[in-house]
């Protein structure tokens, strides 16, 4: 059995609630907002990794991200070896009127060119500006946060252990080496 006017009762109760609680106006544009690490603002463009491979172009849902280039030869890099041919980005455009902020492009490129920055103050008085080309995708890469740092109690990526394990086996090999050549230094000390 329900209490008649029980829903309308309740909802004064939480409007009397919100009326009493103090409220917190931030001062937005004169004092910036902190922002959580991961925020999703704009997509920066770190040009010198790019390769020009169109993944990001062709996974985007949207087909927002607009890239041209051009291939150039490379002369080979010792003698007798032979000449290769690479692209150069001629344009790299994202148009963040259609962007959707899935964050596929980002994940998808396999050579670190793109990267979330938390920039959020782009917007323009005419829908047409709102591509922006890769210089200023370049500027919003200083934006870009640090990576965050590794867990102290994570366990060492094998990349590290085995560049660690080689060195060590260097430096004992060169201590070996060493006391073959000097053996009356090591019974001075």
């Amino acid at each position: 059995m329900s209490v008649p006017f029980s829903g309308l009762a309740k909802g004064l109760a939480v409007t009397l609630r919100t009326m009493t609680k103090k409220t917190v106006t931030e001062q937005y544009p004169d004092v910036q907002p902190d922002l959580p690490p991961r925020t999703r603002g704009v997509i920066g463009l770190f040009e010198e990794n790019c390769t020009v491979c169109m993944l990001c172009a062709r996974e985007c849902p949207d087909w927002c991200i607009y890239i041209d280039s051009h291939k150039e030869t490379v002369p080979a890099a010792a003698p007798g070896g032979r000449e290769r041919s690479r692209n150069v980005l001629d344009r790299f455009a994202i148009d963040f009127s259609l962007c959707m902020y899935c964050g596929i492009c980002i994940e998808v490129c396999p050579f670190d060119a793109l990267f979330w920055s938390p920039e959020f103050e782009y917007a323009e008085t005419d829908i047409r500006e709102l591509t922006h080309e890769r210089d200023k995708l370049r500027e919003w890469m200083w934006t870009v946060p640090a990576p965050p740092a590794l867990d102290p109690h994570a366990e060492e990526p094998k990349e590290i252990a085995a560049a660690r394990k080689t060195a060590d086996k260097l430096a004992a090999a060169q201590a070996a080496e060493q006391a073959e050549q000097h053996p009356d230094q090591e019974g001075d000390q």
